[in-house]
């Protein structure tokens, strides 16, 4: 299998001390309703990107993608 195309992601245990990040968090009141669903930041890399909402399908939900995105990996990431 050919890796044209595809970036390695490092993992954190592959990281060294210096190349961490540490997650930025916004500051909150721990009695807040907000703080226990604490914004985080996520660094992807990828080919392209679409921002959908996601509709009611019976007991889940539901996005439709391109039909060329089939077959190819995606993440998917709640943004509020």
């Amino acid at each position: 299998m050919s890796s044209q195309g595809r970036v390695k992601v490092p993992m954190e245990r592959d990281m060294s001390e210096e190349d961490r990040i540490p997650i930025e968090e916004t500051p909150e009141s721990e009695s807040s309703p907000e703080a226990v669903h604490k914004m985080v930041r996520f660094e992807v890399f990828g080919e392209e990107m679409l921002e959908k909402r996601v509709r009611l399908s019976g007991n889940s939900g539901r996005i439709y993608l391109p039909p060329d995105w089939v077959g190819h990996r995606v993440k998917v990431i709640r943004i509020d």
